[in-house]
């Protein structure tokens, strides 16, 4: 392997043959790492995220540590939203908290495009993690539209969407026209990792399987489509993975949107996914983060069975479910890497 374009994570998701399964995982960089909390210590997250030689010493931890298939870079969702002007914060043990959430029209107004010139930091950065990978990839990543405007709506983040529901079918023409605009922030902000080397990217759309599946198709996925067709025009090259929690019922119109990769979690099994989609997509997924708390014999047996349903599939790249937890023992992760490698072996 010579370029990230040759290697198993790009392959895999392109449905090409590879020389085994490539593993890389949610929240791969992060708490569960004693060399991140480190690094951390006294330095806000937003401020982590915008800081090109942080974001670049903490997305390569766990390639080093864990020798992963891929680095993912070290941000968060909200990124552009600060680029653009927006007043928020991410509140440990809360996360996102927006200081004047979006209500009515005259609230758009505050929610400029982004223009590449606003995050400049971001492009640093990826350059960086680019020429220190080699042949490694970098995945880049950008929240979906839905679950930005939930952040936006409800001031942070909600165990039930009411606000976002109200909204979304109280005034339709306001949720689409505030969808639009996320849809073009997430777009510009992908477009930015990929122009500077993110050899794929990832949608998030974390909420999204709090929607019903006719919610989800009238009023989500045409703003998700926009952005995977947008890269998908500019950046033909760079596979498109699509991503969410509890998304099982979604799981085709999701990858519909216009995925090269379908992300499925812990509660679907990958053959089941690979059934939904009608086998036209690569899949990724999806080891229960929470086993990786078990001992390591039931722990081995479910790789292995994730490892054998992957091969049913056009291609398949491990991960988890959903991210790392905190307390994950990280020795734990590397072991799953190298078991990975070592039963897919083909």
């Amino acid at each position: 392997m010579t370029s990230p374009v040759d290697s198993p994570l790009v392959r895999a998701a392109r449905r090409q043959d590879v020389p085994h399964t490539p593993v890389w995982f949610m929240r791969q960089a992060g708490r569960s790492l004693p060399e991140y909390r480190a690094i951390r210590q006294d330095v806000g997250m937003l401020e982590s995220c915008r800081t090109p030689e942080l974001v670049t010493e903490i997305t390569l931890q766990p390639v080093r540590r864990h020798g992963v298939d891929a680095a993912i870079l070290f941000s968060d969702i909200v990124v552009p939203l600060m680029a653009v002007g927006l007043d928020l914060d991410i509140v440990a043990g809360v996360g996102p908290v927006v200081a004047e959430p979006v209500r009515a029209r005259s609230d758009l107004d505050r929610l400029p495009e982004l223009a590449p010139e606003a995050v400049p930091d971001i492009a640093e950065s990826v350059r960086l993690l680019v020429a220190e990978l080699g042949a490694t990839p970098l995945i880049g990543f950008a929240g979906a539209p839905f679950t930005l405007a939930s952040y936006l709506v409800e001031g942070g983040p909600s165990k039930n969407h009411e606000r976002t529901k109200a909204l979304m079918h109280g005034d339709p023409q306001l949720w689409d026209d505030l969808c639009a605009r996320l849809a073009q922030i997430s777009l510009a902000f992908l477009r930015v990792q990929a122009d500077h080397g993110a050899s794929a990217v990832q949608l998030f759309d974390s909420w999204a399987g709090h929607l019903s599946r006719a919610d989800y198709l009238r009023h989500v996925e045409p703003h998700s489509r926009a952005v995977l067709a947008g890269m998908a025009q500019s950046h033909p090259e760079v596979p498109r993975i699509h991503f969410g929690v509890g998304t099982g019922e979604l799981l085709a119109p999701m990858a519909d949107a216009g995925a090269d990769v379908i992300g499925v979690d812990y509660r679907v099994s990958l053959a089941d996914a690979v059934e939904r989609t009608g086998g036209r997509y690569a899949v990724q997924g999806n080891l229960d983060p929470a086993l990786l708390f078990a001992p390591w014999q039931p722990l081995e047996r479910r790789v292995r069975e994730i490892v054998e349903e992957g091969r049913a599939a056009p291609g398949h790249i491990f991960n988890l479910g959903h991210g790392v937890l905190p307390t994950t023992d990280p020795d734990v992760l590397t072991r799953v890497v190298e078991l990975v490698h070592e039963v897919s072996v083909r």
